[in-house]
Order: C-alpha cells, then structure tokens, then sequence
C-alpha cells in the first residue's frame, strides 16, 4: 500500500544533506523518527539529474540549487510505497490519489468499440482529464500512445522507477504544454547496481482477472565506477474481467447489476419529472431472439427454439399496435420490470484483458566527473482484449411475412390481422427488433507497441566560480496501434440476409442483386446460430480496423546556475529551449474509411453493390476512417529564484518566476508564466507559499486533424418524433482550434517536523483553475435538444428522420467554446513513530485528503446554462476524495492497511428533483424524481516477510470487504457503473516473492 511522503512534509534544512535513496539500506531508509518514512523527497533527488547530493532538483521547477524549495506543491511516491502497494501495474498504485481524478486504465472504457483507448493507463489531475495532465520520464517526454498524445504508463520499466513527483499545479512554464492539471513524473535509478527481481500472481474472489507478473532488473558499472549499464524486462498477463450475458448476468456471479435507468417520461410540463430512476429498466423495441414491434402483431416474441410467446413488457405495458406500449416511456423506449433477457448491459466486460512485455536499456558514461553521456532504449508492447457488448442490437427491421423463416402461427396471424391502412384483414410485413443473441459476440482487440530512443548529455561546469549545470538531450519515439474488431455486423448485408425467400426449393435472400454478391439467408426468429457461410457473409473474418502510427521528436537543451550572490543566499536561474515534432498517419479498412472504389480483386475487403464505398460507415460499430497529420512546436524558456531574505529573527524566504514563449506551427505564439515564493517562518516548523501561473495546452493531434469516427446510436432519443431510432454520430477534428488558456492559484501551510513533534507533518492548500477556451463538444443529445428547444444554430447538423437506415446522422466537432472553473482544497497528514510504545520497528501513518468545492463547465453556448460537476459521481469529481494508510514495519516483517473513501453525491447537478408540483424541464434543468448516488469505502490489506535479507514473500488483498458499485443510471442500454470512480471488479488476492542481490 502506498505510504505517501510529500514535499510539503520535509524539514528544508534536512533536505540539503540528505543522502539519495538508491544508496542506503532498505532496513535504514526509515530509520529516522524526524523524517517521512521514505527520506527521499523531492529536495533529495539529485541523483537522478546526475547532479550531486547538495544540489536540488525539484519536478515542479526547473531550477537546480541548494537550499531550493519549490512553491508548487508535490507529492512524492517512493519505491518502497510502490512495492507496498503490490499491483500489476503501476499505474494502479498512483492513480489512488485523492488529487488525480478521472484517470483511465483496463477498468474504463470497456463498453467502447471505437475509442482505441481500451486498456490505456494515463492519470488525469484535477478531474481535467489525461490530456491536461504532463506525464514524463526522467523529466522528458514521451510519444503518446494514441491521438491524444497521452502516454500509456504500462509502457514505462516499471521496476527500476525509484519515485514518482506529482505536482500538483500548473507548470506550462516550466515544462510546456499539456501541464495545466499538473506533471506526474517518473524517476528511474539511473545507478542502479546488481539485480532484483519481482514473481507476483493474483486473482479475485470471482476467480477471473488472473494475473501474472514477472519483473527483474541488472545493473552493473565498469571502468572504475565511469560505465553503468542498465537493462530490465516485465512481462505481465492480466486476464481481465467479463463479459457476462444478456439481461443482468454480470461474469462470474456478480449480482450488483440491476439494470438502473433513468428513465424518460418525455413530459416536460406536466407537474411530474421528466425523468424518472429506475431499477430493471429493459428496452421494449428489441429482445433477445426476436421481438414483433409495431404493426397488428406487435408483442409477440420468440425464445430460443423460435417458438413464438407473448412478450412480457414490464410496467404492465400493453403494445399499441404502432410501435408505443402503454405505462412505458416512450421517449427512450423502455418498460420496467417484465422481460430483461434481450438487455445487452451486463454483457459488457468490467475489465480489459491486458497483457503487456517492456524491455529497457540504458548506458551512461562519465566523460568527465559530474558529466554524463547516456542513451536510453525502450521497447514495449501492450494487447487488450474486451467485448463491448453482446450480440447485435438492431431495432428497426422489417419483416416480410413471407419469410420462410417465420414460424407458421406467426405468419397466419399476417393472414388474419386487420391491415391498419386498409382496415381489411391481412398484412404483408411487420416491424421487428433483436438483440441477435445467436450471433457471436463482437471482441475489440488492441495492440499497441512503442519504439522510444533517447540521447543525452547532463553534467556540470563552470563559468570564472560560478557553477552551472546542463542537460541536453534528443528523444524520437514511435508507437505502433492497431486496432481489430471480431464479429461485427456489416449492416447493409445483414439487412439483405434477414429478408430470405423460397426460390426453387430453396431458401435464398430476397435481393438478387444480394445472391449474386455470396449472400446467405440467416433466421433471426430464435436462438438457431446461422450457418458458418451466413455469418462469414454478415461478419466477415477481415472485420473494422485502424492502424496508427505517431512519431515524436524532442529536442532540449536546459541550463541551471547561480550567477550571483546576493544578500540572503544566491539567485538562481534556469533557461533554455525545446524543438518537438508530433506526427500521425491513420488509416481503417475499406468498408468503414470508404474509398472510390473498391478494389474488385480485393480478396479482404471485395467490392460489394450492397456497400457505401465512398463513405463508408458500413459497419455495426468500429467505423474507422483515414486521416493524418503533424505540427511543430518552438519554446524557450526563463525561470529565476530571489531569496528575499534569510535570518533567525524573521525566516528564510524567496520568489520564484518562470516565463515560456511557445510558437505552435498550427496555432501561433503564446506566453506562460508562474510566480510565487515560499516562506520559513520563524514559528517552529511553518513554511507558507503560494504560486500562481499563466497555463496553456495546445489542441492535440487528435482534436485537430482526427480522421472522422463514426459511433451507432442504436436507440437515440428522437425529441422530434417522441420515439427512439438509430443513428450514426459523426466525430471529426478542427485544424482551427486554439491554445487553451489556464490561470492557476496555489495558496498553502506546512506544518514540518516541528522540534516538539519531529514525526509530524501537516499541509493545507487551497487552488483555483480557470481555464478558458477549453476544446470541446456537445453530446448527440444535447445538439438535437437544443434544436428541438429553438435554437437554430443547431438544426443544420444532423438528420433523424432518413428512410433509410444509414441516413440518421448527428455530426460532432470540437471548438474552443467551454470554458472551466474548478476550486478546492488539498489536506495531507503523516506522523511517524519509532519504536512505539517499546515495540522495536516503525509505525506510520499518512492522510491525504482533496476537496472539490466547485467545477464549473461553462458549454459557451448561449442559453446553455453552467454546470457543475463537483459531487456529480456519475463523473469523476467527487466532493471528498480521501486516502489514509497505516503501516507498521520491522526487520522481520511488515503489515499495511489502507482505506480509500469518498463521498455520496449526484447523478449531476443540473437536475431539478421533484415528484409533483414540478417545474417545466428544461435540457439545462431536466426534472427528476431522485439524484443521488452513494459513495464508497475500500479497506486494502498487505504485509511482508522477510525470508533472508535478500528475499522477502508479500501478500496483499484489494477491497477486503467486496464492496460493490453503486448504480450509475444510463440513459440507454448500456452497463451502469462508473469504473473512474468505483470498484467493479471485487475483492482481489495478490501474492507474490521478490528478491534483491
């Protein structure tokens, strides 16, 4: 479990001498009752910039200097906490801190086809997201692992991380863009010397998500201590969680799944809510094997063996004959109760299998004492697996009722019914619906490898007596994605397949233009799965995919001295420069990018007359297109730290001041800047600092030249009609977006091993984020309902009223419109004990706390009220966020236990709630019956044993008492729980030995 030192803990006196961590003991690390449990801070990592134990090398500041203390608060992770915490991946460790909000990894993103974000592990600060929040290696930058430029942390040598800094503030000053959130930095052992190793394996109390870990590391110097040689290798295989079935049968067991919906009345005005929460919700368009939905037999459903039954609708809901069903709610077309075997959500994995392989390498060489020249090889590969969803929900069919496939009652009951057009008995065809739970299950695959080499020169030199330091190096890095979708529908073939014909004996697809293309008649009334050539006709083997490839170079250049000696202690300056080029090329497969023509000599991707082939967009689902795409980025840079003064009587204080000029190729130039200072004040152990900062992120690959996408809406809510249809939504870059513009505030206390409780620490900060010009985009939803509601400006983007299947479309593009506004306050509180009470060993314990008080998303749209998404945990933005861990350790053994906790709070703000008397809803203020949502309390077990002094065996068990996730209503049929929040996945057992040498 983590044990968290923090540089808002360290006694800045303790920090000039302190000597690095990679060279003491593990039994003396925590030796001293004064000092965190893990000595290292961010005072004491110089080592690590290949500077010596006097100078100061601090995340949050480019400034290199004795006696430094950096305004912006950071938090410090050590290797120790690290191995405590026991997981697979490393990610998983940091990501528990209260102040990183949102963050992604194999537990998100499940229910997504066409995201490519699936199993990628990249933090988020500040509930701003992953690409506001700097994440580096050794202080540099890495290729990010998809469009977005955002990393994957899986990818890092996770073994040789000695810590981890994560400021929490902006730093666009200090290290360009994308640090509005903050910077989460991973230091690795750069001196390293002999070997150690990790075998860990795990699993739940489901017995699904086995994982396996392999770790181990060697380093070595040679030529009299001038030489270090560096290499390490992982391998981890996590089998991931899910899927489970249709209606609410989560994997293995799970029960907390009930279907929670909010559901719509499509009332507005009556005095009741429009939406209405909602256990067991199910969707009445659609069932498992089959569902009549409108026209005269309309609630007659087949089971598996295609036998057909009445349909039990829930709500005591009675089909109306013209696809409504009364005591249902229309508006997005769902009953209560009655029938749930055709509902996809628990169908969905819980999480990503993931299964990564990382090699590094480093070699360095002292040319000279205190100089450096090293490169850096890092080589990594991560595959997901998860299944979205089940089956193939499609609503909307129309069948013939001379379909041979129909069963003989059904197609009398066509003979019999009255016609409503005609009012005479008989009718032709009828509206049908499936979730296709006879089709194998769609599997999205990733594949992601990266490619990352680095050159550099650090050191130190002189100018007359003035000492300087440099770092220079070049980084050029490549990532490889792919992306492969199993059993997807190509939507126009199903459509012919299902629509089948008895022709000389036989029965063939309707469409002749379609049996001349191979298609293969499928019976959708029952459980019977198609024929291999059915299903190799509607899913072909050569499914969706996207390859992607990124490449980034950098280069830097960064100096840092003290060329004066002023009244109270030296000014201290840091400048330089950074060249960095991102470039992408993307491309998807024919049937979803669309080309002029396809290639009849294709045997992949054949030419088909049934297929869009300028379009596109032929798929179910995994629609990927083609695009491409680069920019260039020049910056330079100022920092300067003043001591203002130094003395017994009042403390020791200094301002510290950075400015950045940045010129994007696609964007233009713009400046950041941060100033503030810190003062030691002459009370016992109280330092006082504040910072506020000029923060900017420039709009990424993907934002700006992001091949179109296109997501199914497979039950839109249509406010037009009342009624749900599919559409298509359209997602594509804007190469004219803008900078996002930043102003950070930082005001804090520390309370620092005071003389009367040396084990003490205690910090408060308060901050402030206001972000303008935010990159964003309205929802579907909320581009419709604004139209819906009068607001022209919005009609011209969408249709929802096509004939045709393919033709329901809402198109959606970011702009500079949001802006963002988030306030709150950070807590944090250790204390340590040597010996307590006699006992020999160490006892420590560690509270950190971050409070949301507000977070503001102002859309920029008029008439568009602001929202507030602090407490709303359907998102990622609790009010209260709380991390407390207990540990106790001896030579012999050690025993750690955590608590992880945050607070009840609301589906969202916005909501009106009501049950009568209520207001008109509104798309900014929507009614509603209930709006709230219970937090959650994780208790976390670990201990070790110290076999020898070189082997040690640990154990840890994750959410010891299986708490399970509080509903996140949906508005549709998808799974509702928050994996950014909530713990999905149930208790976890891990075990494991290591071995040091």
């Amino acid at each position: 479990m983590i044990v968290l030192a923090t540089a808002l803990l360290c006694a800045p006196a303790a920090a000039q001498t302190a000597t690095p961590q990679s060279d003491l003991p593990a039994s003396t690390q925590s030796a001293d009752p004064a000092a965190p449990p893990q000595t290292l801070t961010p005072q004491t990592a110089a080592d690590d910039q290949g500077a010596t134990e006097k100078d100061i090398v601090v995340t949050g500041s480019r400034i290199t200097s004795s006696g430094f203390n950096a305004p912006t608060p950071t938090t410090v992770i050590g290797e120790d906490q690290i191995l405590k915490n026991a997981q697979p991946n490393i990610f998983n460790a940091i990501a528990q801190l209260p102040s990183l909000q949102g963050s992604t990894g194999a537990s998100t993103g499940t229910f997504s086809t066409s995201s490519g974000t699936q199993g990628l592990s990249s933090f988020s600060l500040r509930g701003l997201g992953p690409i506001r929040t700097l994440t580096l290696l050794d202080g540099q930058r890495v290729v990010g692992a998809n469009v977005s430029g955002v990393p994957d942390i899986s990818m890092f040598p996770q073994l040789l991380i000695k810590r981890v800094d994560v400021v929490t503030g902006g730093a666009s000053a200090s290290y360009g863009s994308d640090a509005v959130g903050g910077v989460v930095n991973f230091i690795t052992d750069t001196r390293f010397k002999g070997f150690k190793a990790n075998i860990q394996g795990g699993i739940t109390n489901y017995g699904d998500d086995k994982q396996a870990l392999v770790q181990a590391a060697f380093g070595t110097s040679l030529f009299g201590d001038r030489l270090h040689l560096i290499v390490s290798g992982e391998y981890d295989d996590e089998d991931g969680v899910g899927p489970g079935d249709f209606g609410t049968d989560l994997a293995k067991g799970r029960d907390w799944y009930r279907a929670t919906t909010l559901v719509n009345t499509g009332q507005t005005n009556n005095g009741l809510p429009q939406f209405n929460y909602r256990d067991y919700a199910q969707p009445y368009q659609y069932a498992r094997y089959g569902l009549i939905n409108n026209g005269p037999l309309q609630g007659i459903a087949f089971d598996q063996s295609g036998a057909p039954y009445n349909f039990n609708y829930g709500s005591n809901g009675r089909p109306t004959g013209t696809g409504g069903v009364t005591n249902c709610f229309p508006a997005n077309s769902f009953c209560v109760g009655g029938d749930l075997s055709g509902a996809p959500g628990s169908g969905a994995s819980l999480k990503s299998s993931l299964e990564r392989l990382n090699g590094f390498g480093r070699i360095g060489f002292d040319f000279a004492p205190d100089n450096e020249a090293y490169v850096t090889v890092n080589l990594a590969q991560v595959k997901t697996s998860n299944q979205p969803s089940p089956g193939y929900n499609r609503p909307n069919l129309t069948v013939q009722c001379a379909n041979p496939f129909l069963p003989q009652l059904v197609r009398d009951r066509c003979a019999t019914a009255i016609n409503p057009a005609t009012g005479t008995p008989g009718i032709t065809q009828f509206g049908f619906g499936s979730s296709n739970g006879n089709f194998p299950d769609p599997l999205v695959q990733t594949d992601r490898r990266q490619y990352r080499f680095v050159g550099g020169l650090k050191g130190k030199f002189e100018i007359g007596s003035t000492p300087w330091t440099y770092d220079a190096y070049y980084e050029h890095g490549i990532t490889l994605a792919a992306i492969d979708v199993e059993n997807t529908v190509l939507q126009n073939r199903y459509v012919a397949a299902t629509n089948a014909i008895t022709l000389n004996g036989a029965i063939v697809c309707a469409d002749p233009v379609a049996r001349a293309a191979g298609c293969q008649p499928i019976n959708i009334f029952g459980g019977a799965v198609p024929s291999a050539s059915a299903l190799a006709y509607v899913t072909p083997a050569n499914g969706p995919l996207q390859r992607t490839k990124l490449t980034q170079d950098v280069a830097s250049l960064n100096f840092s001295g003290e060329p004066l000696n002023l009244w109270a202690g030296p000014l201290s300056v840091a400048f330089g420069g950074e060249y960095r080029r991102e470039f992408y090329r993307v491309h998807g497969d024919p049937y979803g990018a669309g080309v002029t023509a396809l290639s009849p000599n294709s045997a992949a991707y054949p030419a088909d007359p049934l297929l869009n082939s300028a379009l596109g967009s032929n798929w179910a689902a995994g629609n990927y297109k083609n695009g491409r795409g680069k920019y260039e980025v020049y910056e330079g840079f100022l920092e300067l730290n003043l001591p203002l003064f130094n003395s017994e009587a009042i403390g020791r204080a200094n301002l510290n001041g950075a400015g950045r000029v940045t010129h994007y190729s696609t964007s233009g130039t713009v400046w950041a800047w941060k100033a503030g200072g810190t003062w030691d004040t002459p009370l016992d152990g109280i330092r006082l600092r504040a910072v506020t900062s000029r923060d900017v992120r420039a709009p990424n690959l993907s934002e700006l030249f992001a091949a179109p996408t296109v997501t199914t809406l497979p039950n839109f809510t249509n406010p037009f009609s009342g009624s749900g249809v599919q559409a298509f939504q359209n997602t594509v870059g804007n190469p004219d977006l803008k900078p996002e513009i930043a102003r950070n505030t930082e005001v804090g206390i520390v309370l620092s091993h005071p003389s009367w409780a040396p084990g003490l620490g205690l910090s408060f900060d308060y901050y402030k984020i206001k972000l303008d010009g935010v990159v964003s985009t309205l929802s579907p939803d909320q581009i419709v309902r604004f139209c819906f509601e009068g607001n022209q400006a919005f009609c011209g983007g969408f249709v929802l009223n096509s004939p045709t299947q393919g033709g329901n479309f809402i198109n959606v593009q970011p702009f500079n419109l949001a802006s963002w506004k988030t306030s709150g306050f950070d807590i944090e509180a250790s204390y340590q004990w040597k010996k307590p009470l006699g006992i020999p060993g160490n006892f420590t314990l560690r509270v950190l706390g971050t409070h949301v008080k507000e977070f503001l998303v102002d859309a920029g749209i008029a008439n568009v009220d602001v929202v507030d998404q602090a407490g709303a945990n359907n998102g990622n933005t609790p009010d209260w966020k709380w991390l407390a861990t207990q540990s106790y350790d001896n030579e012999l053994f050690s025993i750690n236990l955590q608590e992880r906790w945050f607070s009840d709070g609301v589906f969202g703000n916005q909501y009106v709630v009501c049950t009568t008397g209520c207001p008109v809803s509104t798309a900014n203020h929507p009614t509603i019956d209930y709006n709230k949502m219970k937090g959650a309390f994780y208790v976390d077990l670990g201990g070790s044993v110290n076999v020898t002094k070189q082997v040690s065996m640990f154990f840890k068990v994750d959410n010891l008492f299986d708490h399970d996730p509080a509903p996140a209503p949906q508005t549709n049929t998808g799974l509702d729980v928050n994996p950014a929040l909530y713990d999905t996945l149930g208790r976890i057992y891990r075990l494991g030995v290591r071995a040091r040498f």
